[in-house]
């Protein structure tokens, strides 16, 4: 919460709500007038947000809606500037504890779950969609990009083979495939960690949205607003940075070229160098924070919305 900057009143973006509980400590410390925007896919997170929150009465809007459409969904309630916006991004432990979603894998045949992978589960197609009519070209596209996984165009194959018999279904399905591709043998974690990350990925467009969420979210703070980024893989950290990087040189013009035309100004100072990672004591109370990598930026200029 520190680096979020936050006094009395201000007005915040949380744009990955989840359960809550993000959102109830920022209400807590912008108290008594500050107001909660809270933004979620996926609406059991944000039944369990309602709930949560209750107390807190109209301070508190709830939108279900993807933080790609931040501007949509601040024109809805009338809000213009932002005085922070918090991003959490990947699986919410509500979503990853959640059986039928196909978040998780197990070996055990018995905890075989739909292979679904939505964040939202009313919208889009699931992960065994994809698997069952991509083509070889794009599921290698996905485990190589989306995963970094060793081996994706022997997965690929062996998916597009075993379907045209046997449609896969569940996480078992899938599971059963990557080791008989022989796929991350010696490898110091599970392989199949890498295909769930790549295929959520695909399935959700997570990286297209935290490109357009960044971009909006940056046009949308009042200066000296802060964004803070909470990303848990490289491919999401990689983007953040190139992105606030971008934001804090402002201008595009090619390096040699000795006057500036294009233009543009800084709008954003990064405060944090590399980014911040979790100590020793705040991963043994909260696992799945190992991976996690905190970035933040400060809105320098007030840059008007397109």
């Amino acid at each position: 919460m520190k680096y979020l900057s936050l006094a009395p009143g201000a007005v915040v973006l949380d744009g990955t709500v989840g359960g809550g509980g993000h959102a109830e400590s920022i209400l807590e410390r912008t108290a008594p007038n500050g107001i909660l925007i809270g933004l979620d896919v996926d609406q059991d997170a944000l039944n369990a947000s309602r709930r949560r929150l209750k107390v807190h009465g109209d301070r508190v809007h709830l939108i279900q809606t993807s933080f790609r459409k931040l501007d949509r969904a601040l024109d809805e309630v009338g809000i213009h500037r932002l005085d922070a916006v918090l991003l959490d991004l990947g699986v919410s432990s509500h979503q990853l504890d959640s059986g039928q979603r196909g978040f998780r894998f197990s070996e055990s045949e018995s905890e075989a779950t739909p292979l679904d992978m939505r964040m939202n589960p009313e919208q889009g197609q699931t992960a065994a969609d994809l698997l069952n009519r991509a083509s070889a070209t794009e599921l290698q596209g996905w485990f190589q990009n989306y995963g970094e996984l060793p081996g994706s165009r022997r997965l690929a194959k062996a998916i597009t083979e075993s379907r045209e018999s046997s449609p896969l279904k569940t996480n078992a399905d899938l599971l059963r495939l990557i080791r008989e591709a022989g796929i991350g043998r010696g490898r110091h974690h599970h392989p199949a960690t890498l295909v769930f990350q790549a295929l959520r990925i695909a399935v959700n467009d997570e990286l297209g949205a935290l490109e357009e969420g960044l971009e909006a979210a940056r046009t949308r703070l009042k200066p000296g607003g802060r964004l803070v980024v909470l990303s848990y893989h490289s491919l999401e950290d990689r983007i953040v940075k190139h992105t606030f990087r971008r934001a804090a040189k402002g201008c595009v013009c090619p390096p040699k070229q000795p006057i500036c035309t294009c233009g543009k100004m800084p709008s954003l100072r990064v405060l944090t160098r590399r980014p911040e990672t979790p100590d020793a004591l705040e991963i043994e109370s909260n696992p799945r924070a190992r991976s996690v990598r905190l970035r933040v930026a400060e809105s320098i200029e007030e840059v008007r919305p397109s």
